[in-house]
């Protein structure tokens, strides 16, 4: 088995993921094999400590790769305390399997010789420049990072022997094309159906729920008649967009801005080009033919007949080579460094741009002009007033911190030293918070214990950009169960429904038993649906996946079942189950190639879990 691992560890694929892996870790912050922390250790793995600091930096790592990922819906995320602890906990489990697997490693004999941590340092694109690695950069980035060279290379020496196992799990995996083939075999399989449906709604008006009935089954079921926490608010807001509309700027201002910042209003100069681009593919070709019609060019034949004749770019030869107006660094830096370079008329060398070889011209030249001060007095202003309100903004913002922290158990006087009105909110759970107000922030800030607890105004807080607010508690509803009046009604149309639903399955039972007795029904449409594909889309979900989990029948017979649907149930005759067609080599291997990741995460989680369960895992806690 061991030498087996040694075999598989030193393939491509685990020296390629070996290369992805080696700085994952060192920017995850992975510090555990650096020293020892006289923290409470957040677990121990058979005697082996994760300590506090290196869980907060792995969750650090995970807490940024999600924000960049999510973007902003991350931030409503964070608030819930509930799940960023999930996370946390996530991050654990990692820790815990990975110290799971370098401990196996380690009793497997498995070891990473200081020649292989050089190479592995040496090929890290991360530590190159120009594709050479660079002992500068290299000891750079070990810096950012808080590393010693000694300790670098002691954690990849841990994390590359761990990786040594996974990797030979990993790569040893295998999918045969028989399995491959059976199972397209069964996704591509459609089946011939019959259905028919009974709708549930026309049973509504037959049935009836007594108030007993309502009452006991809100008895039973309270807990789905819990209500969630609620606040309501008082709150100061400061909004610079509110204080920009108070303030005046006159036409004579922004004149005066005009005529000191004329630069700020420079419309860009603009060169009309033409080229002759040359783009087969071939880079030895295309530069003979440039360089072939260069010479035709300096012969004194005209660019544009040149350009019909001789240029790849087919759209632009047709106009004699003539492509659009360019502003200075819009195109490929190399054809925009030797289009800025001309004079009107002239034509360059051969350019080589990422899109083949050029020689280009420049036809005509549009020079930059300010704009005149009428098309710009209106955004003027707004930026005049805005900035004055920004300046106003962060000046009441001080107040705003200042008086309602020195007075903590009102807002009224600061609301007066900000000259604005104390707003208020009805009762909000975390869920429904008003739309001027719902933002993350501030809802873990209605609801924390700070505000709730204390009663005393909160910190301030960002709503968005130059806009705060300062809350504090009006009133507090705990969580708890609803009354029956509130709920009844909604309780009575469940019941309505269980009831029309049941009508309507019996109805379904009595057409399911005419159609196994061959009986022709004409209450109901019956709809065929031949060669019926496992992902269809046209017919509810529900009869598609019970049409693929019937009992296939005998030849020149049927088999039978029930679906419920959303307002009824289904009737459905399964009449034939057809091969799948057009199984080609194409799709067997995109199958395999789906297939091998997953079987390979299977194998992971099954070796994890398989060593949990002779592991001892404990979690200090601390007193």
């Amino acid at each position: 088995m061991l030498e087996k691992i040694r075999e598989g560890s030193q393939g491509v694929i685990a020296k390629s993921i070996l290369v992805l892996v080696i700085l994952s870790f060192a920017f995850a912050g992975v510090s555990s094999y650096l020293g020892t922390s006289t923290d409470v250790p957040a677990a121990v793995v058979n005697g082996d400590q994760i300590t506090v600091n290196e869980l907060e930096q792995a969750f650090q790592n995970e807490r940024g790769r999600l924000e960049q990922q999510l973007g902003e819906m991350f931030d409503a995320l964070a608030a819930d305390d509930n799940y960023m602890n999930g996370i946390k906990q996530n991050v654990l489990d990692r820790l815990i399997s990975d110290k799971l697997i370098s401990q196996a490693a380690e009793d497997l004999g498995l070891r990473v010789s200081d020649e292989q941590i050089k190479q592995a340092i040496l090929n890290e694109q991360a530590f190159q420049t120009d594709g050479v690695f660079d002992n500068d950069r290299y000891l750079a980035v070990l810096r950012q990072l808080g590393y010693q060279t000694t300790s670098f290379r002691n954690m990849m020496r841990v994390d590359m022997t761990r990786r040594q196992l996974l990797t030979a799990l990993v790569g040893s995996e295998f999918v045969l094309d028989g399995e491959a083939k059976q199972l397209a075999e069964v996704q591509g399989q459609t089946r011939d159906i019959r259905y028919l449906v009974v709708d549930s709604t026309p049973f509504l008006a037959s049935s009836t729920v007594p108030a007993e009935e309502v009452k006991a089954y809100y008895e039973s079921n309270l807990i789905q008649f819990m209500s969630q926490e609620k606040v309501s608010l008082e709150y100061v807001e400061l909004d610079v967009a509110d204080l920009a509309k108070g303030i005046e700027t006159s036409v004579d201002d922004a004149r005066a801005f005009y005529e000191d910042n004329q630069q700020q209003y420079q419309t860009p100069e603009k060169r009309l080009a033409a080229h002759i681009l040359f783009a087969s593919g071939d880079d030895s070709a295309d530069e003979a033919k440039a360089e072939a019609a260069l010479a035709k060019l300096q012969a004194g034949e005209d660019f544009a007949a040149v350009a019909k004749t001789d240029s790849d770019d087919q759209f632009s030869a047709e106009q004699g080579g003539q492509l659009d107006w360019f502003e200075q660094g819009v195109m490929d830096p190399a054809f925009d460094s030797a289009l800025f370079a001309l004079s009107t008329g002239e034509y360059s060398q051969i350019v080589q741009s990422e899109f083949g070889y050029h020689i280009i011209k420049l036809l005509d030249v549009q020079s930059g002009a300010a704009a005149p001060f009428d098309d710009v007095q209106d955004k003027i202003i707004a930026d005049l007033q805005n900035k004055k309100a920004v300046d106003e903004f962060y000046s009441l913002q001080s107040v705003l911190a200042d008086t309602s922290y020195e007075i903590p158990d009102t807002l009224d006087e600061t609301a007066k030293a900000l000259g604005v009105e104390v707003q208020s909110t009805a009762l909000f759970s975390r869920d429904n918070a008003p739309v001027n107000l719902n933002t993350p922030a501030l809802i873990k800030a209605a609801f924390s214990d700070d505000v709730i607890g204390s009663g005393m105004n909160s910190e301030v807080i960002e709503l968005a950009p130059n806009h705060v607010v300062v809350i504090r508690l009006l009133q507090h509803k705990d969580a708890g169960t609803l009354p029956l009046t509130e709920v009844s009604s909604s309780i009575e149309a469940r019941l309505l429904q269980d009831k029309a639903n049941f009508a309507a399955s019996e109805k379904a039972n009595e057409y399911l038993a005419q159609l196994k007795a061959g009986t022709e029904i004409t209450e109901v449409a019956v709809v065929t649906k031949e060669k019926l594909a496992r992902f269809n889309q046209d017919i509810d979900q529900a009869i598609s996946t019970k049409a693929f989990k019937i009992a296939a029948p005998e030849a020149g017979a049927s088999t039978f079942d029930t679906a419920a649907l959303a307002n009824g149930y289904a009737v459905i005759a399964l009449d034939k189950v057809n091969a799948a067609e057009g199984i080609d080599t194409n799709i067997v291997e995109s199958i395999k190639q789906r297939l091998v990741p997953q079987y390979s995460e299977a194998d992971y989680r099954s070796v994890v879990a398989a060593l949990k369960a002779k592991a001892t895992v404990e979690y200090p806690v601390a007193e």
